[in-house]
């Protein structure tokens, strides 16, 4: 099949794209042929995110947002800021937060109700959306510039062999290709390998953020509300953070985000979540509710100087698939939306010169000319502030912001990749997390459960190991097996014989939910995530 672009991605950045290019060539009376590929069963499947949204790219895009019926309908109404300790919570004044921690004309919303209304503007302009097919491959030019991508094949059994079910994957040609898999792509990985993108960044470093929707007692609702935390449960050297949004229908969203340069082995993302719910600040606001979804994702933290060359001949980079996302506001959408928008009209000027496969130059200097440039040079420094520690790093941080502006005539580096950064399991304190009580606080396979997450279980295993003998030779004897505790999904799990013998990594495949922490986290870099069959994964409502 060949189009003038094809778009790997239904999130907020690849639709964006899709969008613009459509908008531009009715503006210019020409035809322009756009396709969404989205390995998600649906559009908004496999979106997750907090989310406040700033709606400043959304108002470029799409002026008329309200009048088209976009599902921004909640203004944030209230901020609060809270610092934890294990049994109190000191509110930080507003006055004395950074800008960057304040929503004053932000929305609190689902991105994946906004990503389902992106799609439905996007076809209704013309683009072809095919929800439920995977990109697993990119094929290239002889010149090895990128022709396009090959979704996977479905209906291969686990020992590789074809099933009644076969139906080989199609090739998707284009003059450009844009890829806006969001963070840690599959196949971005493998272009920022083959183009050596990341040559002139520093290491991109990440979070995971784990998600809940709650639907809680209408007194107890106040629609618009925003509250942050920072400090317990996690110690004051390990970032991280939570988030409580108050959306409409009496529903909540709450998460937790920790980043994953955290050292302790026996740390797990999933068990902080869990036990932070039950901070006497925070359980009164779930008591007598019901939870009603689940779900987790990794986060590209690292900034501007993380940030890849994000083009190459034939192709693209967009969204956080490239790492486009303010970490010190907690936002990404509004940052994909632009990027999407960006190379979009490169990509336009361009096909209207009758270029093709070539580099899109004028993305990236776009990009540096724009708004969201400027807004990422001013919180470049907030990550590697904060990994100096939660007091060093808030009150550095706080210097930064209000004394400097974020004009500060330097630029702190991270220092380490994530996967660097685990002290053996012998210099390590082990942490002993309380039962799940049911009630708030839940087991990571009840937790699945409320992500909908399937896999036909007979298919190849999608997380691969580039060495089987690792996980025990190294990962077990070295770090106790942390993919048993960043994984937030219970994929992992070390099996023994009865007697305590015989140490093997058994991986529970059909419980991923894409959040590709494994991919980041593992300390050896032995694991690699690759697509299962297009829709398998986690089924999203309303995250």
């Amino acid at each position: 099949m060949e189009y003038d672009v094809v778009v790997v991605g239904g999130g907020p950045a690849g639709l964006a794209a899709a969008i613009r290019l459509k908008q531009r060539a009715a503006e210019a009376a020409r035809e322009i042929s756009v396709c969404v590929l989205e390995k998600g069963s649906e559009i908004g499947a496999h979106i997750l995110s907090g989310a406040v949204m700033d709606p400043r790219a959304l108002n470029e895009l799409m002026p008329d947002w309200k009048d088209q019926g976009a599902p921004l309908t909640v203004e944030v109404s209230e901020d609060r800021f809270l610092l934890l300790s294990e049994t109190g919570a000191r509110r930080t004044p507003n006055w004395m937060l950074p800008a960057c921690f304040k929503n004053h004309g932000n929305y609190v919303i689902s991105l994946g109700a906004v990503c389902r209304w992106l799609g439905e503007q996007a076809e209704r302009l013309g683009v072809e959306i095919f929800p439920g097919f995977a990109a697993a491959e990119v094929l290239f030019n002889a010149d090895g510039s990128v022709k396009g991508v090959a979704t996977g094949d479905l209906g291969v059994n686990r020992a590789g062999e074809k099933t009644d079910a076969y139906q080989p994957g199609m090739e998707l040609h284009a003059k450009y290709t844009f890829f806006a898999e969001g963070c840690r792509g599959h196949l971005g990985k493998q272009l920022e390998a083959k183009f050596d993108l990341r040559r002139d960044a520093g290491p991109q470093v990440y979070g995971i953020g784990l998600k809940e929707l709650w639907e809680i007692k209408p007194e107890k609702h106040q629609p618009g509300l925003v509250v942050h935390t920072a400090g317990w449960p996690l110690d004051a050297k390990t970032y991280g953070g939570s988030f409580l949004y108050h959306l409409d229908d009496n529903l909540v969203a709450v998460g937790f985000v920790v980043g994953l340069a955290y050292t302790n082995p026996y740390l797990s993302p999933y068990e902080e979540f869990q036990r932070y719910k039950t901070h006497p600040a925070i359980r009164g606001f779930f008591e007598g509710g019901k939870r009603v979804a689940y779900g987790a994702r990794a986060i590209s933290a690292g900034g501007l100087q993380s940030l890849p060359e994000f083009v190459f001949p034939g192709g693209c980079l967009i969204g956080d698939d490239a790492g486009f996302l303010n970490a010190s506001r907690i936002k990404g959408s509004h940052c994909a939306i632009k990027t999407g928008m960006l190379a979009a009209e490169a990509a336009f000027d361009a096909l209207g010169a009758g270029r093709a496969h070539d580099a899109l130059e004028a993305y990236p200097q776009a990009f540096r000319a724009s708004w969201l440039y400027d807004e990422l040079h001013r919180a470049r420094n907030f990550k590697p502030w904060m990994a100096k520690g939660l007091v060093v790093g808030s009150l550095m941080f706080g210097i930064d912001q209000v004394v400097l502006r974020g004009k500060a005539p330097w630029t702190l580096q991270h220092a380490h990749a994530d996967h660097e950064t685990l002290l053996d399991k012998s210099a390590a304190q082990p942490i002993q997390y309380p039962k799940p009580d049911g009630v708030l606080s839940y087991d990571r396979l009840t937790s699945v459960s409320f992500s909908n997450t399937n896999h036909g279980e007979d298919q190849p295993v999608h997380l691969r190991l580039k060495d089987p003998a690792v996980p025990i030779a190294v990962n077990l004897a070295r770090y106790d097996a942390p993919e048993q505790r960043y994984c937030p999904a219970g994929v992992y799990e070390i099996m023994r014989d009865d007697d305590g013998a015989n140490p093997r990594l058994q991986i529970n495949a059909q419980n991923c939910v894409h959040c590709k922490t494994c991919d980041i986290k593992d300390p050896t870099q032995n694991i690699v995530w690759v697509v299962p069959e297009g829709g398998g994964g986690p089924n999203y409502p309303n995250m």
